[in-house]
Parts: structure tokens; sequence; C-alpha cells
């Protein structure tokens, strides 16, 4: 025996007016987080407390190309 389900009009409309709603407001809110909070791409700062060492100093050794293994 098949079952029978039965949807409302009114209850269709409400769903897509809830969906378009939370489409346009979530939009609204990425546009404004994007210009309070701008994504930063690149290189994290170092907590506060600690001292940044220099990547290339003197005691760095560097890796020769393969031309010096002719």
């Amino acid at each position: 025996m098949g079952m029978v389900v039965v949807i409302s009009l009114p209850f269709i409309l409400f769903t897509i007016l809830i969906g378009f709603g939370c489409f346009f407001f979530g939009r609204a809110k990425g546009r404004q987080d994007l210009k309070t909070n701008p994504q930063v791409f690149g290189v994290p700062t170092p907590p506060p407390g600690t001292y940044v060492t220099a990547p290339f100093s003197s005691t760095h050794i560097v890796k020769q190309d393969n031309t010096s293994n002719v």
C-alpha cells in the first residue's frame, strides 16, 4: 500500500521565502565581514614576548647548485 504525503502550498511558499531570506542575509553579512575584517594571507605574526631571528645569518649554509658537482 502506498503512502500519500500532502504538502500545502503555503508551506512551499514559506520555505522558498525563508531560503531567499537566508541567502540575502548571508550575502550581506559576508560583505560586511569582508569590509571590517579583510583576509590577509601571509606569514603570521609571532606571539608577544618572542624575538625573530634573521633567516639568513652569517652561519647559514648556502646549498650549491648542480654545476659545482661536475
